[in-house]
């Protein structure tokens, strides 16, 4: 039976999902179509060729110090607690962000200006390495077994709240100041709104107690010395199928929510205003339906929508991008929404199916570890990899078949993992963990 109360878990998801928004904040605004050719200017050599690709491999660059993020942070959320660690995750991310906006440029500093970014985006990579898995875990270990997917889900609407947000201020004021005052000085103000969201989320951590099954760990006397060498010496089956299913996610994830707003613009000739428009319009549809969503996969199951969704950017992902190829407001709008579908299937039920692929001695940093390795490798690559393919090739359907080729290596772990609907958390990810009970389609 679960121990706390209603009042209680909604608190830890808040607290959780403040996080996911402060991290999808800064993707929100470093990602914007206004923005990313700006940061590629103002922080580099060379003018405004090829800036936008060089504030997108800034981006990757990030994604290279959350492996080890999450090699530091997970084991010690498991050592020490999951409460602690996130308070500092994410007032490490949120200084990270508002730093950007008081950094000085490279007509000011010169070289220091690209390295001083290089390393403020290092280390928000760093302390994001730690963030996801250990907000995952909070909630799952909080939620009641028949709501984890329900409430998981407000995990990643913190994501696209976040995205949106920072979208949505990088708009606004490039809307009221215009594009010479934005490229003048005003692209650094969505920066600096980073740091209250921040606090926000700082207060609203350390006003909970760790989770409930944290604390059970603790009392039967459970908890690893060194839950780092546990880790890699019995989960590491698990980890690799975690990797591949973070592959599909990551790349549409990254895909559509870094490299679209720059693919409309750039590839497709689309105006920045309009880009911002379509995406920011796509993502609020997206928040609409995902806690229905994780709601429905409380009654049917994880799996069934996660195939769905595999299946889908196999099958559509190159009809969807045939739509944008359109270029009229209604193709792009379209095809955009196609992927956006998709990709919600699978963020409205990882917050639950992830954390419970592993027992709560080693979730923490089992997840952190194979989530961050994934989303290193293919989530901060993404917008890099398919930019310098289109201007290689010629070819803007490359992010369809990067969709399509993630789909098909998603599809082997997601025949392999267990369904975990309608399992305690305490009892998840265990060779005895019982078989799920009361859902509605059979497995």
């Amino acid at each position: 039976m679960d121990e706390q109360g209603t009042g209680t878990v909604r608190k830890a998801v808040l607290a959780s999902a403040l996080g996911n928004a402060v991290e999808w904040f800064d993707f929100g605004v470093f990602s914007a179509g206004v923005i990313t050719p700006i940061v590629g200017t103002v922080f580099f050599p060379g003018g405004s060729e090829n800036a936008t690709l060089r504030s997108f491999a800034l981006i990757a660059a990030a994604f290279l110090a959350r492996p080890f993020g999450g090699l530091v942070f997970g084991p010690l959320g498991d050592r020490l607690g999951r409460r602690r660690v996130l308070a500092l995750t994410i007032i490490l991310m949120s200084g990270s962000t508002f730093v950007i906006g008081v950094l000085p440029g490279y007509a000011t500093i010169g070289f220091a200006a690209p390295l001083l970014l290089l390393v403020v985006r290092l280390v928000q990579g760093f302390s994001t390495g730690g963030e996801y898995g250990g907000a995952a875990t909070m909630i799952a270990e909080y939620a009641p077994t028949d709501r984890r997917g329900f409430y998981g889900s407000f995990l990643e609407l913190g994501t696209l709240a976040g995205y949106v947000g920072g979208a949505g201020l990088v708009l606004l004021v490039n809307l009221i100041a215009g594009d010479e005052t934005m490229h003048a000085w005003a692209w650094r103000i969505p920066f600096f709104a980073a740091l209250p969201l921040g606090l926000v989320g700082l207060y609203v951590r350390t006003q909970i107690e760790d989770t409930p099954a944290f604390r059970r760990m603790e009392r039967s006397g459970e908890r690893l010395k060194s839950p780092l060498r546990e880790t890699l010496a019995r989960y590491w089956p698990t980890i690799l199928m975690l990797i591949g299913i973070v592959f599909l996610l990551n790349v549409a994830d990254y895909t559509l929510l870094t490299f679209m707003p720059s693919y409309l613009t750039d590839f497709l000739d689309v105006g920045p205003v309009t880009s911002q428009l379509v995406t920011i319009g796509v993502e609020l549809c997206m928040i609409a339906v995902i806690t229905p969503l994780g709601a429905l996969s409380d009654r049917i199951g994880r799996r069934p929508l996660l195939r769905t969704a595999a299946v889908g950017f196999v099958v559509l992902s190159w009809p969807a991008f045939a739509l944008m190829q359109t270029r009229s407001a209604a193709g792009v709008a379209l095809g955009y929404a196609v992927i956006g579908g998709l990709l919600v299937l699978m963020l409205a039920v990882i917050g639950a199916t992830f954390p419970a692929m592993f027992p709560t001695k080693v979730r923490y940093g089992a997840f952190a570890i194979g989530y961050n390795i994934s989303t290193s490798l293919f989530g901060g690559t993404a917008a890099v990899l398919v930019g310098s393919l289109i201007d290689a090739t010629g070819s803007n359907y490359v992010p369809a078949y990067y969709l399509m080729l993630a789909g098909l290596v998603a599809l082997v772990p997601l025949a392999r993992i267990p369904e975990t609907a309608g399992v305690p958390i305490e009892k998840a990810g265990r060779p005895d963990a019982p078989r799920p009970t009361g859902l509605s389609l059979s497995r």
